[in-house]
C-alpha cells in the first residue's frame, strides 16, 4: 500500500477476479479499518458483519468508505478483509504498543 492506495497484489488462486476487482474505480483505495471489541462471539461464522466485530480481531476494508464518518472514498467496491490478532497480533500509535495478541494494553 502506498499512500492508501494498494498498489500490489497477487494470489495463487483467483488472480483474475482479484485483478478485475481492483480494476474498478475507487476499488484500491483503502476505504475503512477497525479493531473488534465482541468478546462475546468466539468464532468465525462466515458472516462479515459478525466476523467484523469479534474481539480480538481486525478488519479494514478497500473500496468505497462511509461518508457518514467522513469517508471520501467513492467506489462499487467495499470489500472487509478479517484478521484474528490473537496469536501475535501487535497495533501502535506514535512508535508506542497499544494492542497485542487481541488485547489493548494499559496505558
Amino acid at each position: 500500500m502506498k499512500k492508501g492506495e494498494v498498489v500490489e497484489w497477487d494470489a495463487k488462486v483467483g488472480k483474475k477476479t482479484l485483478d478485475a476487482v481492483f480494476a474498478e474505480p475507487g476499488a484500491r483505495m483503502f476505504g475503512e479499518v477497525a479493531i473488534g471489541t465482541n468478546y462475546n462471539i468466539q468464532k468465525f461464522t462466515h458472516n462479515t458483519l459478525f466476523d467484523e466485530k469479534i474481539g480480538g480481531s481486525i478488519h479494514m476494508a478497500v473500496g468505497a468508505s462511509y461518508p457518514e464518518t467522513g469517508g471520501k472514498n467513492k467506489s462499487s467496491v467495499h470489500w472487509d478483509l478479517v484478521n484474528s490478532m490473537r496469536d501475535g497480533g501487535q497495533i501502535f500509535g506514535d512508535g508506542q504498543l497499544l494492542y497485542e495478541n487481541g488485547e489493548f494494553l494499559p496505558f
